[in-house]
């Protein structure tokens, strides 16, 4: 094994260690989780209720009923909750600290790859509320009452093929969460374009409004656009909108962009830190 494949080796087992204590820190916050669960139940009902109008008055509509009945939308808007969990909503506040405190230089003395170093501990950030918050709005969506309770999978293959593309999510959030921090690193124009880049990723994966809902001629571009990986497409799995048969090139869209995000990120990154001015003693 040459020197460079055991310097490799070594940068994952670190990065993974990292993920793990980061990943054990979150759990701490049980209140903060509580919390959180309890405010995306409610607008996890809310969502419904709306909905629920909404289908009763639109009954016959054209188009409407042939994309999606209401125990489809009521499943989604549930697995939308659950999901929304892992998105990258903002850069992640301790790296952010880093970034503006100049904690870089820090970051910067480390024997490690500070792309994959930041990476282990964004997705650890995104896995704690995901297993802890997110398992009580699934666990509320499965004993609600029968108008508004979830609907278990249509088939076992849609299950698996679910949690594949559940996991390809998981990277994809995290990889886009890596591009916003190397956007972040190194500029001084604030907070706001990197919170609308997010913001945009965030409507267009789903999270407000399922995209099979949206204008038929936008149906195309929404399902190769990057950010339908994000939610849509898991949950378009679970309720079986795509299956063994016709949907496995939804996960190669997914792996797709994994990489096209890691290589922009990584690059991006490399050429900010090149020119990354530390202010101070």
């Amino acid at each position: 094994m040459t020197e460079k494949m055991i310097n490799r080796v070594f940068m994952l087992r670190a990065c993974f260690s990292l993920f793990h204590i980061k990943t054990a820190e979150s759990f701490q916050y049980r209140l903060a989780g509580i919390a959180g669960a309890t405010t995306s139940i409610i607008y996890a009902v809310i969502e419904i209720l709306v909905y629920g109008i909404f289908y009763k008055y639109a009954e016959n509509s054209a188009g409407l009923l042939a994309a999606m009945d209401l125990k489809q939308v009521i499943t989604y808007i549930w697995l939308a909750q659950f999901l929304f969990l892992m998105q990258p909503m903002n850069v992640d506040s301790e790296i952010l600290g880093k970034i503006t405190n100049g904690d870089v230089g820090i970051e910067l003395c480390r024997p490690l790859d500070l792309y994959f170093h930041w990476f282990a501990k964004i997705a650890a950030g995104r896995l704690a509320p995901l297993i802890w918050r997110g398992s009580a709005v699934l666990l509320a969506g499965f004993f609600m009452p029968s108008s508004y309770r979830m609907a278990l999978p249509v088939s076992p293959s849609g299950f698996l093929l679910m949690l594949v593309s559940l996991f390809s999510a998981f990277l994809l959030c995290t990889s886009y969460g890596m591009l916003a921090c190397a956007i972040r690193l190194n500029i001084n124009w604030g907070e706001g374009p990197v919170y609308m880049i997010l913001l945009i990723a965030g409507v267009l994966s789903g999270s407000y409004l399922p995209l099979v809902l949206w204008p038929d001629v936008m149906q195309n571009f929404l399902v190769l656009q990057p950010f339908a990986g994000y939610l849509d497409i898991p949950v378009r799995f679970y309720l079986g909108l795509l299956t063994v048969e016709n949907g496995l090139w939804a996960i190669g869209i997914q792996l797709f962009w994994i990489v096209v995000f890691i290589a922009a990120g990584r690059s991006l990154m490399n050429r900010r830190l090149k020119k990354v001015i530390v202010q101070g003693g």
